[in-house]
C-alpha cells in the first residue's frame, strides 16, 4: 500500500491515510461548487479510524445542503483548508479531499457524481481509470448504487464501519 500523507496549506496539520482508500468521489454538485469554489470536488472515501492526524488540529464547519442531511467539513485552524468532510451525520467514513494529499494524482477517481449539474465546460470523455477500481470512471448524473460500483474489498470494509 502506498502511505497517502497530506496536510493544509500551511502546513499546520499534517495527516496520514494508513490504508487505500474505499472509493474516490469526483462530485460535480453545486454545493460542493460553492464550497470549494471550484467545479468539483475529489473525495477519498476512507475510514476515519485510518486518518491518522500526525500534528495540529482542524475546526468544524457545518454546511446546509440539498437534502437537509448533517455535512461537516473539518479545516485547519490557521489557514481554513478544507482537509476532509463527514456527510449524513456518519463520522465513521471520512471523505479526505485529495487536493490535500502528497501524492494526489496517485488517487484518480472510480465515479463522477451529480453530473447533472457539471459545468458545461468540463469534459468526462475517456475519464480516466479509476483508483480502486483499476476500471474507467463512471459518470453518474446523480449517485449511484454502491453495490454495483465498489470493488468486494471495499464494500466488506464499508459493511465493517456499519456494524
Amino acid at each position: 500500500m502506498m502511505a497517502f500523507s497530506g496536510s493544509c496549506s500551511c502546513g499546520a496539520v499534517k495527516f496520514r491515510l494508513t490504508a487505500a482508500p474505499m472509493f474516490v468521489h469526483c462530485c460535480h454538485c453545486t454545493d460542493c461548487q460553492r464550497q470549494t469554489g471550484s467545479a468539483f470536488v475529489l473525495n477519498a472515501l476512507i475510514e476515519a479510524d485510518r486518518v491518522k492526524l500526525l500534528q495540529g488540529g482542524t475546526r468544524s464547519y457545518p454546511q446546509p445542503t440539498e437534502s437537509g442531511r448533517p455535512h461537516v467539513i473539518q479545516r485547519c485552524f490557521d489557514c481554513g483548508t478544507a482537509l476532509w468532510s463527514n456527510y449524513g451525520g456518519r463520522e465513521q467514513v471520512r471523505f479526505v479531499r485529495i487536493g490535500t494529499l502528497d501524492e494526489a494524482r496517485a488517487l484518480p477517481p472510480d465515479v463522477h457524481i451529480y453530473t447533472r449539474s457539471k459545468q458545461p465546460w468540463v469534459q468526462l470523455t475517456g475519464a480516466g481509470v479509476g483508483a480502486t477500481t483499476g476500471k474507467p470512471a463512471k459518470v453518474c448524473q446523480e449517485y449511484y448504487d454502491i453495490a454495483a460500483l465498489w470493488p468486494q474489498e471495499s464494500l466488506a470494509r464499508r459493511a465493517a464501519v456499519f456494524r
